[in-house]
């Protein structure tokens, strides 16, 4: 069957381009008499939304985006649920959608701050949760995050993405086509694909993170090269994504575990699975941050080598510099009566008494490896 997808959006950079994609699936995803007969479709000027599909019977019912108010017109039979989509939408806009499903006003609100930990939000039978994405960039080493706002409650779930969150066209398409029996559930069953698709998201940041502690590693104790500055920077990122990571495992424990009986149970073991890789994951930037810190230290050490090697060098020069000069000074003194000034060979046997003691202080400090 062909199942159409609207991918409208303000700016066509960030994964989903302007207009409508075309995609074909082995599901009853793009049939329904209904849907053909409306124009359901989101006017072109709300740009913002960028999906909204009415699921039943394990399936999508409609071709094109509905609007908000045909959403809630739909989910108001009690059948099924809806699925809004949107993209960097203003705090009005935003307003509009929600109030539309009667999501809590604390929700809202809630929603307008950006850049907050993950979290999950409980309000009687709607949920608010936050999860940040994240990709790695390899050339400058820094961890981009985006943030997804997730809005659940009886026949909805509104997933709004804020910055440089990913796309989630390929979580619809993961639900749809390859776990379209968890339709039945309800809308919790997007919460659960949203979040897989985020934390697999989470694997090549680990990869990529690792490349470049094994490549700091190699550069502290095989070149001796200065990369403090590195160290740092990189201890940074992991830091910044541990942030990211570690405030999803409470929820996701709490769903295992059943505290919260409106979480259908049969998505437990899903939800499970999801938390297990999360916290293999936090484990994982744990180690990172432990051998960044052992690196760093390493690196510290290895720095305060150098210089005693460099203070050690200047004393010894110093030290050798310091005999000639003492028996310089003593012979160098003008006075009419001083011993040795009589001898025929005396200033050949003050420059070999120099000679010598310099020598030996140089095999002394050759010695003990100070030079």
């Amino acid at each position: 069957m062909v199942v159409f997808r609207c991918t409208m959006h303000r700016n066509p950079t960030i994964g989903e381009s302007a207009g409508w994609e075309r995609g074909t699936g082995g599901r009853n995803g793009g049939g329904g008499a209904e849907s053909g007969k409306r124009n359901e479709s989101v006017p072109a000027a709300r740009a913002m939304i960028v999906d909204c599909a009415y699921y039943r019977d394990r399936a999508r019912q409609n071709e094109r985006p509905l609007t908000v108010e045909r959403a809630r017109e739909l989910i108001s039979t009690g059948m099924g649920f809806v699925w809004l989509g949107m993209k960097d939408p203003t705090s009005e806009e935003v307003g509009t959608a929600t109030r539309a499903f009667d999501v809590p006003g604390l929700a809202i609100e809630d929603s307008e701050e950006f850049h907050q930990r993950p979290k999950l939000d409980e309000h009687g039978d709607h949920f608010f949760g936050v999860v940040k994405t994240a990709w790695y960039e390899q050339t400058k080493e820094e961890v981009h995050f985006g943030e997804i706002h997730v809005f659940l409650g009886p026949g909805y779930v509104i997933t709004v993405r804020h910055g440089e969150a990913a796309n989630l066209q390929p979580a619809r398409r993961h639900l749809e086509q390859d776990h379209a029996v968890l339709l039945d559930v309800g809308p919790a069953a997007v919460v659960w694909s949203v979040l897989d698709q985020v934390v697999d998201g989470y694997d090549p940041v680990i990869a990529g993170i690792d490349d470049d502690i094994e490549e700091v590693e190699q550069a502290v104790f095989e070149s001796g090269a200065e990369s403090t500055e590195r160290v740092y920077f990189l201890k940074r990122e992991v830091i910044e994504f541990h942030r990211a990571v570690a405030p999803l495992i409470p929820p996701l424990e709490a769903i295992e575990r059943g505290a919260f009986p409106q979480m259908p149970e049969e998505l437990r073991r899903f939800f499970r699975e999801v938390g297990g890789r999360v916290r293999r994951i936090d484990e994982q930037i744990n180690s990172q941050r432990e051998l960044l810190t052992s690196i760093l230290e390493a690196n510290l050490s290895l720095i305060s080598v150098r210089q005693n090697q460099v203070v050690q060098a200047i004393s010894a020069w110093a030290a050798i510099i310091a005999v000639p000069t003492f028996f310089a000074s003593i012979w160098g003194m003008n006075f009419d009566h001083m011993p040795e000034l009589g001898l025929r060979f005396g200033y050949p046997l003050a420059l070999l008494v120099m000679l010598s003691a310099t020598l030996l202080l140089y095999r002394f400090f050759r010695r003990i490896k100070w030079l």
